[in-house]
């Protein structure tokens, strides 16, 4: 900018200005405090956080005041709305227009017409201009009574608005709030609007209640760490994903807070990352949510939906935070307060609708009652030679006074205005008969409202119970509560990475592409190290980490693997006793190495086996020629070593040297089965003894699964596994133990009995017929299963009812056999009655042994030795 074109601006001083052209300088300090402070205030209190007393923000209840001011029956125009409510926001058309969107989503207080968008998809609401709302006939009920409401001009001094809205509703949790001021939030997640007006009902009887999410977009909900609705609590919500076929799966309902493009968005990063593993994805939703997943061959539905939960937005947490405007100031609060709060003020609106329904009751019977003794008594005609008005206010005055001792209150000036009003018509044809059945009328009516007064508690249950009957239907539960078990993202992640090693150098990682592969693994996962010097090390998987020289066994580690154990030789120092152990590792530090050795300088492995299920093997333990001895060649069962810690010494083999060890026979497990239970609360297995006990697993046992629609299959119990909602037995699989079942067959209208076993354990099979009306009755894994038959009444008689011992009824046949015909008569109901008394064959237990914990390093003082003629002795020292 030229010298020519340069003005100093207003406020500034420059060099070489007069004195007199100086302008003083105002300091700034301390005054942004005060505009902070204000502008804070005002955010919290008009703009981001609800009122307690109607659950609205200053936007969304000038929304509903305009819709209440254009209310005429019909549909208006949302740019009209919008339009209208601005005489009373002082912001844009687009708060105001996508505020309205949002209360009309929640289907409660506005009928919308048109497009107004779908939460499920996120799809947004078509333009102001093209969409039409008014108000539901509930909001029409619940919101509005001018009479109780207290007015304040509009922020332009032009109009009226309500303070607040009297709701007589707990709207707040029925329709939740979010929003974000400035130092605080607010959260409240909406609620069912049936179980809140059941629990509006428990606090006007002083009884107990509880009260949680429900969110409109369904799905299942865990509320165990809900904490009110306060500050510190949080409510993890997962998506319904179950099983279509072996290679689909199909999401029906959503997260709160999630939609369809936002879930699916997620869902294709995790396969990117290498997260989880999917062919594609198809979305179907339209009015019901129903995302397709089409999984790759030979990748597990049950473990990739918990990795859905653990990777996607399939499983959202939520944290609520109470916090809503009670006297003009912030009040964190949780929902059970809110909605006593919310209940006390319904029942104080109610009564003051009351006492105004009175006043004005009282006011109508007075007035007909002086209509009456006006014109019955004649006291009109006392005006006649009256010439002034107040003489004619004075005649009337005197007229009445003989007739008025059962008034209510005094006769006032403006009660005889109102008489002189009457038009002579009216007083031509009144009917005395007609004017005492009103007046009757009005005083059963008043009676009413005095005795909902003195029974206000009662009134104000009734009043819930109506709203419940009239605007309740529809309105059921959508999200499904349960508690939800921890997912270990180890567990379900997608291993798409492999491990390789150098075991010269020591070298492990991802990057060692050259070198020896061990197992496929993940970017989460811990690797386990074993070296020939006896130590031990647990690392994160990396590119390439050097562990140490010499590496002879590494794998993929599970730090809650109990089952796995490790059968080691070791000898102490270079020339000491060679000693045997077996051992669990479970809890270790990363990055640390462990000795398992005595820490011997020059101590080395002389064998190792890593045992998936603690197997034991025979070796051939090979010594060599030194002094007298005799044989050079002697066995080792590991099954003969007790399993312990890994600090454990272990027990001593031979003080000679070893030359070689060889494996001479594959061990068997030898530990204990596994205790499985079913947690029917998260219904998951579980290994923690929690729910009920299904019994003891070996590697080869399977779970029986039998769904109400006559499915069957067998399992291996996996600790991931999901079940159908349909599921009616879950056990330990015994193959000889026949499956007995009635069922009725559609087509040919008649009930079945069969009996069967388990044909192909490694298919799901059904087993009643395949007709849409077919369905299971009863079914029984009991040997000897009894059945009730109930029979329906015909013309007045009743059959007995008859008892079936269904193994003399029908023998053992195929499961795609049709069956017995149970009966021809007509059924009405049939029953499972106490099986017969039958002694099981007992099942063969092969020799245990209990793995021992890593806190128990007591040393087993056994010796293993060689006898003068070569042969192993156990010696207890």
């Amino acid at each position: 900018m030229s010298e020519d074109n340069f003005e100093p601006i207003e406020g500034e001083q420059y060099e070489g200005d007069a004195p007199e052209q100086q302008e003083t300088i105002t300091k700034v300090t301390g005054m942004y405090k005060d505009w902070f402070l204000d502008y804070a205030s005002y955010v919290i209190l008009e703009r981001a956080v609800p009122a307690i007393e109607d659950g609205f923000k200053p936007v969304q209840r000038r929304i509903m005041h305009s819709l209440k001011e254009l209310d005429d029956g019909r549909y208006n125009k949302v740019a009209n709305v919008v339009g209208h409510t601005m005489q009373y926001h002082p912001h844009g058309d687009a708060s105001i227009g996508d505020a309205m969107v949002q209360i009309g989503q929640k289907e409660l207080l506005i009928d919308t017409q048109g497009n107004w968008g779908n939460i499920l998809t996120g799809d947004g609401a078509a333009a102001p201009r093209y969409i039409e709302a008014r108000l539901s006939k509930f909001a029409l009920e619940v919101l509005y009574s001018p009479k109780v409401t207290t007015w304040q001009l509009s922020y332009d001094g032009r109009k009226n608005e309500p303070v607040n809205l009297p709701v007589k509703f707990p709207l707040l949790l029925a329709q939740g709030a979010e929003g974000i001021a400035v130092g605080l939030s607010t959260k409240v997640l909406p609620h069912n609007f049936n179980e809140l007006i059941d629990a509006s009902i428990k606090v006007l009887k002083n009884k107990p209640f509880t009260i949680y999410p429900d969110f409109p977009t369904g799905g299942v909900a865990d509320i165990s760490n809900y904490n009110d609705g306060m500050r510190g609590g949080r409510v993890r919500v997962r998506a319904k994903v179950s099983q279509l076929d072996k290679s689909t799966l199909v999401i029906t309902q959503i997260p709160f807070s999630t939609n369809t493009s936002s879930l699916i968005d997620s869902i294709l990063k995790a396969n990117e990352k290498g997260k989880i593993k999917i062919k594609k994805i198809e979305d179907n939703t339209a009015a019901d949510v129903e995302i397709l997943i089409h999984l790759p061959t030979g990748v597990s539905p049950d473990k990739t939906i918990d990795a859905l939960f653990a990777f996607t937005a399939c499983e959202t947490s939520l944290a609520p935070l109470g916090c809503v405007i009670d006297g003009h100031k912030p009040y964190f609060v949780g929902v059970s307060e809110m909605l006593r709060i919310s209940t006390k003020r319904t029942v104080d609106l109610l009564k003051r609708e009351l006492e105004i329904q009175l006043d004005e009751f009282e006011e109508q019977w007075h007035f007909l009652s002086l209509e009456r003794i006006f014109i019955e008594n004649r006291i009109y005609r006392l005006i006649e030679e009256e010439e002034t008005w107040e003489g004619v206010i004075r005649a009337i005055d005197e007229g009445l006074k003989p007739f008025t001792t059962h008034l209510k209150r005094a006769v006032t000036e403006e009660d005889i205005v109102r008489l002189t009003e009457i038009r002579i018509k009216r007083i031509s044809k009144f009917d005395i008969d007609k004017a005492q059945e009103k007046i009757e009328a009005l005083e059963g009516e008043i009676e009413q409202v005095k005795y909902n007064l003195e029974h206000i508690i009662d009134f104000a249950i009734k009043y819930f119970q109506n709203l419940k009957e009239k605007y309740g239907k529809g309105r059921e539960r959508k999200t499904e509560l349960r508690s939800f078990d921890n997912i270990e993202a180890t567990k379900v992640v997608l291993r798409n990475t492999k491990l390789y090693m150098n075991r010269e150098e020591g070298f492990i990682g991802t990057g060692l592409k050259k070198d020896e592969y061990v197992a496929d693994c993940s970017d989460i996962d811990d690797v386990i190290v074993f070296l020939r010097d006896g130590n031990m090390m647990v690392t994160k998987v990396d590119v390439k980490t050097f562990v140490g020289k010499d590496i002879i066994h590494a794998a993929v580690f599970d730090k809650n693997d109990k089952r796995t154990i490790y059968n080691m030789i070791y000898r102490d120092g270079k020339s000491g006793p060679s000693y045997v152990k077996r051992f669990n590792v479970s809890g270790v530090t990363r990055d640390k190495l462990y000795d398992l050795t005595q820490g011997t300088k020059g101590s080395q492995v002389l064998y190792f086996s890593a045992n998936p299920n603690g197997e034991a093997e025979v070796v051939n333990i090979l010594l060599r020629q030194v002094g007298s001895i005799k044989k050079l060649k002697l066995d080792l069962d590991f099954a003969t070593i007790s399993i312990k810690g890994r600090a454990s010494r272990g027990n001593t083999v031979t003080k000679y040297p070893i030359k070689r060890i060889e494996l001479k026979e594959k061990g068997i497990s030898t530990l204990k089965p596994r205790r499985i239970w079913f947690d029917d609360t998260v219904q998951r297995l579980n290994v923690d003894g929690r729910g009920e006990l299904l019994g003891e697993f070996r590697p080869n046992d399977r779970l029986l699964i039998i769904n109400q629609s006559g499915k069957v299959k067998t399992i291996v119990p996996e600790i991931t596994t999901h079940f159908d909602e349909g599921m009616i037995v879950l056990e330990k699989w015994v193959p000889k133990k026949p499956v007995s079942a009635i069922y009725f067959d559609g087509e040919k209208e008649r009930y079945y009995v069969k009996r069967f076993l388990i044909e192909n354990e490694n298919r799901e099979e059904i087993f009643i017929t395949e007709h849409e009306k077919s369905q299971l009755e009863i079914v029984s894994t009991d040997y000897r299963p009894v059945a009730e038959v109930i029979f329906a009444k015909i013309k007045g008689v009743q059959k007995e009812n008859l008892v079936v011992d269904l193994e003399n009824f029908i023998a053992v046949k195929g499961i795609k056999a049709l069956g017995n015909q149970l009966t021809a008569d007509k059924v009405k109901q049939i029953n499972l009655l106490e099986p017969l008394p039958y002694d099981a064959p007992e099942e063969e237990v092969p020799e245990e042994m209990e793995v021992k914990g890593e806190t128990d390093l007591t040393d087993e003082n056994t010796t293993i030795s060689l006898d003068e003629d070569g042969q192993i002795t156990l010696s207890l020292d």
